[in-house]
């Protein structure tokens, strides 16, 4: 059994740009006001999530190891 991830977006730093939904449509969604959702908080790790982390223009999205709640993105300095 993999990794499961905890996902977060901090919405008063969303912009609503989409590129989350482009590159994780299964993962993320836009509201009406275009904010950012995760479609659920804990999910098994995938390459599309981390790349919808890693994509978002001004670092919104945050992944931890749901078990031990360990950075994955952006990751501890």
């Amino acid at each position: 059994m993999g990794d499961r991830w905890h996902v977060e977006v901090d919405r008063s730093v969303c912009i609503g740009s989409g590129m989350c939904v482009n590159h994780a449509p299964d993962a993320f969604r836009l509201d009406t006001a275009r904010q950012s959702h995760p479609r659920t908080e804990d999910r098994d790790a995938g390459e599309q999530v981390l790349a919808a982390a890693e994509g978002c223009p001004v670092e919104a999205i945050t992944l931890t190891l749901a078990e031990s709640g360990e950075a994955v993105f952006p990751p501890e300095e």
